[in-house]
């Protein structure tokens, strides 16, 4: 950064000067856990003689094991695209209304728990429910290592409860896909031919109140290739929205392109590796029952509300861990 004509080239310069910034950040929480262990021994010591000085110890302990937690999570952040934002969709899949709802509780899930980790949160598209809920919707997530993290939720959720929708108010399980893309800039990873696109224009409606354009602006480009259709109807002008939907395309063709790269990669060590989204990962019982567990880890929690009100960490580090590559 101190070399002469290093901000000539500002794309390349804020791309080296948000990477310094991480690394700043990585080294001093590294530093500051480091002197304040060190500080621990002796006062663990004093502790021992003086019962007066527990609870003190006992908070910084607290603390350090938290910093700690997080510097481990960090290291599991390997991938070439782990680092970047996400580009996150939820959609209802079998259930009816109750999946439609279900999904829309998953959403809600997934943004609170962004927000609690600091990520910027922007709604992208919004599908409504014929009553209740949503077909669809897709989010993006900002911020350091938010692909890498979102990266543990993909898959299906599914949910056991006494349906609301039910007159007889029967018991329902109910399914939610949630795939996660990475969002790159457009730098040639991704090449797509304008004349394998359909691009459509209609008007936004439904759910997502003050976040969603309601205008005849909104854009649905189709890949006829791959199948992939993305939509956005956040921004306010047509154009807007073609380049939000075109980002979104390039993301989940990239997604893909990596999915099927792992799929091989799986093939040739003759690895049972399940990467695809059809993959049921955990289950939320409200009856007859309480418990989230998930199937990858086998990692539980007993309070499904305070899971629902986006404290996922704990699921999220444990999947990381066992997803973690050998010796890192």
């Amino acid at each position: 950064m101190g070399q002469a004509g290093f901000w000539d080239d500002a794309e390349h310069a804020a791309k080296v000067s948000a990477e310094h910034a991480s690394v700043s950040r990585g080294l001093e929480t590294f530093s500051s856990l480091e002197r304040d262990i060190e500080d621990l021994e002796p006062l663990v010591e004093m502790a021992e003689e003086d019962e007066s000085l527990a609870e003190e110890v006992q908070e910084l302990l607290a603390s350090a094991e938290s910093r700690l937690a997080e510097l481990e999570e960090q290291r599991l952040f390997s991938g070439r695209y782990d680092s970047g934002d996400a580009l996150v969709s939820v959609n209802a899949g079998a259930g009816g209304t109750d999946a439609q709802d279900w999904a829309e509780m998953v959403l809600r899930m997934l943004m609170r728990w962004a927000e609690r980790r600091g990520f910027q949160v922007e709604l992208l598209e919004v599908g409504a429910g014929e009553e209740a809920g949503i077909k669809s919707a897709t989010f993006k997530v900002s911020g350091e290592n938010a692909y890498g993290l979102f990266g543990a939720e993909r898959g299906v959720h599914r949910l056991v409860r006494l349906s609301p929708f039910d007159s007889a108010h029967r018991r329902q399980t109910s399914f939610a896909g949630v795939e996660v893309a990475p969002v790159v800039a457009d730098t040639g990873a991704v090449e797509i031919n304008e004349d394998d696109l359909q691009v459509d224009t209609y008007r936004a409606s439904g759910a997502g109140g003050q976040h969603v354009n309601k205008t005849d602006s909104a854009v649905r480009i189709t890949h006829r290739p791959s199948g992939i259709v993305v939509q956005c109807q956040n921004e306010r002008s047509q154009s807007s929205n073609r380049a939000t939907a075109m980002g979104m395309l390039r993301a989940k063709l990239l997604e893909k392109q990596e999915r099927e790269r792992a799929e091989e990669i799986a093939r040739e060590k003759g690895e049972a590796q399940d990467v695809n989204f059809g993959s049921q990962i955990r289950s939320y019982v409200l009856h007859p029952y309480t418990m989230v567990k998930d199937h990858r880890t086998n990692h539980e929690m007993g309070d499904v509300q305070r899971v629902l009100d986006g404290d996922l960490d704990g699921f999220v580090r444990a999947y990381l861990l066992r997803a973690a590559p050998a010796g890192q």
